[in-house]
């Protein structure tokens, strides 16, 4: 699934000649990266109330690149950087990201595996 929202996002590249959208497939690597440092490789931190200095600054750094994710299309868009078709494979792309997320998400809290 993962490969398949990369996949995506260089197709809205390509097709339109214009490497643009792939600022948000930066926001792509950073989305996992407070779940790597600061949760231990678990997402289990992100449902919990327990907070913290680092848990609370872990959270605010997640929502803010998921948000950035969905800005960025739309900012390039409103500046006509690129075109309408880019920013709906954009979005594409990022709904499938956040299944696959999700589905990660998911496969961690079950201890079957």
């Amino acid at each position: 699934m993962f490969s398949a929202s990369i996949l995506l996002q260089v197709l809205a590249c390509a097709i339109y000649s214009n490497w643009w959208p792939m600022l948000s497939a930066l926001m792509y690597v950073l989305v996992p990266m407070p779940c790597l440092f600061f949760g231990g490789g678990s997402t289990q931190f992100l449902i919990s109330r327990d907070g913290g200095g680092w848990i609370g600054a872990a959270k605010f750094l997640t929502g803010a690149s998921t948000v950035g994710s969905i800005a960025i299309p739309i900012i390039l868009r409103h500046a006509h950087m690129i075109e309408t078709g880019a920013m709906l494979i954009e979005f594409t792309s990022f709904f499938i990201f956040v299944c696959t997320v999700l589905c990660f998400h998911r496969a961690s809290l079950e201890d079957d595996w």
